[in-house]
Parts: structure tokens; sequence; C-alpha cells
């Protein structure tokens, strides 16, 4: 039984073109940021749509049992569905998750694990910034990247504990199902690692663009990435 996970970044936010740590800073999307949604949701669709489609084929090629082939061609005008729409509870990826989630006649269910990693005293700032005017915590930083927390802020390693149990959760909860998280650059990043088997310290090697598309099945507990930082503009 194969469970199908769309892992999505948010779209572009307002204020995008600076580029800054925003953190848990509560930014919205900006007008771009929806229209990127919006292809995303349209090419959730078409995916489900194609499965639906290649799946209802291989059962109809039974000839031998008739009812099967009279439900299967049913089944051909059931539009695809998503099981369900998890996203952080940050507006930026709510309102990416709801854009999705209409489209398939589903509320998001939001949850804080997914919300990006907390950088503290560090949010709204440029690297350089932080460079000039935190650089012990900087240096701090650069020499233990996975365990260095901003002041009132998160490590790496805490932003991977709390997502990670999100995710596992959530694919207990839809085993043998279709869904969709909506989370940020740094929580994806963290959750692809981990299904990768790549070490944390080269988190980033991997790109999460604005509304980035990753597909991964999961095989039992076994997981098979089929996309990574998918872009439609």
């Amino acid at each position: 039984m194969v469970t199908t996970l769309y892992l999505i970044r948010h779209g572009e936010t307002e204020g995008s073109e600076e580029k800054r740590y925003k953190g848990t800073i509560d930014v919205p999307l900006s007008e771009k940021g929806v229209r990127q949604i919006e292809q995303v949701s349209a090419f959730i669709a078409e995916k489900l749509n194609q499965s639906m489609m290649q799946d209802t084929g291989y059962r109809m090629q039974d000839k031998n049992n008739h009812a099967s082939d009279i439900r299967n061609h049913e089944s051909l005008s059931v539009a695809p569905k998503l099981d369900a729409v998890y996203c952080s509870d940050l507006r930026r990826a709510v309102k990416s998750a709801e854009i999705i989630a209409k489209a398939f006649g589903l509320i998001p269910e939001t949850m804080e694990e997914l919300r990006e990693r907390n950088f503290g005293e560090w949010e709204g700032m440029s690297f350089d910034e932080i460079k000039e005017k935190y650089p012990e915590d900087f240096n701090a930083w650069v020499k233990n990247p996975l365990m260095f927390r901003p002041t009132g802020g998160e490590s790496t390693l805490e932003v991977k504990e709390r997502s990670i149990k999100a995710l596992d959760r959530i694919i207990d909860n839809h085993s043998g199902g279709d869904i969709a998280i909506v989370a940020h650059g740094g929580v994806n990043r963290v959750i692809l690692c981990q299904l990768l088997g790549v070490p944390l310290e080269n988190i980033f090697r991997i790109e999460q663009d604005y509304a980035a598309i990753n597909i991964i099945e999961f095989h039992s507990s076994y997981p098979v990435i089929k996309t990574i930082n998918y872009i439609l503009y």
C-alpha cells in the first residue's frame, strides 16, 4: 500500500525581494504567491487524475470479473481527491494550504509543529546584518550549525525533532492515501534530509523555492523521493 505525500513550500511572500530571515514573522503571501499556489493546486489535481486513470486501467484488465469492470467504469467519473491537507499555522502557509484544499473540498489542518524555524533575535535580519551585529553568535553558528540556537530561537535539531514527529503522525493517519503538507523552506529541507538519509549538516544542498513541489511515496514505511523542488513558473 502506497501513501503519496505532496510536500509544498508556501508561495512567494510580500517583501520577498529582500533576503531576510523571516522565521516566525507572520508575513502574508504576495499576489504572485497566490498565483503560484493556484498552479500548484491544478498540478496536484492533474497528478491525482493521472494516477486514478492508471489504476483504473490496470484493474479493468481483469475481464473475468464483470462486477469489477462496472465499478471501475463508474469510478472514471469520480473527481480526484486528496485525503487531507496539513500546514504550518503561519498565514503564508495557511493561505497556500487553503487555496490547495479548496479545490478538493477540504479545510486544511494547521499544526504549530510545521512552523518555520524561530530565529529569535535574528528574525527580520539579513545574513550580512547578523554577521555584523552578532559576530560571536554568528561564528558559533558556523562552528555548530545543528546545535546553535539564536537568543530566543531554535536550533536546527529542535526543528527536526518537532517536524519529523508531525510528519510521522500524518503519514500514520493516512496510510495508503494522498495527502499534502504546506510548510516552509527550512522545515521542508529538514524533512527531505531525513527521508533521503542525508546528514543534516548538508541541509542547504537542497533547494526549496517558493511554491516548490516535492513528491514522496511511502511504501509501507520506506520513502521513495519522486520529485524535489519542482516549480511551475
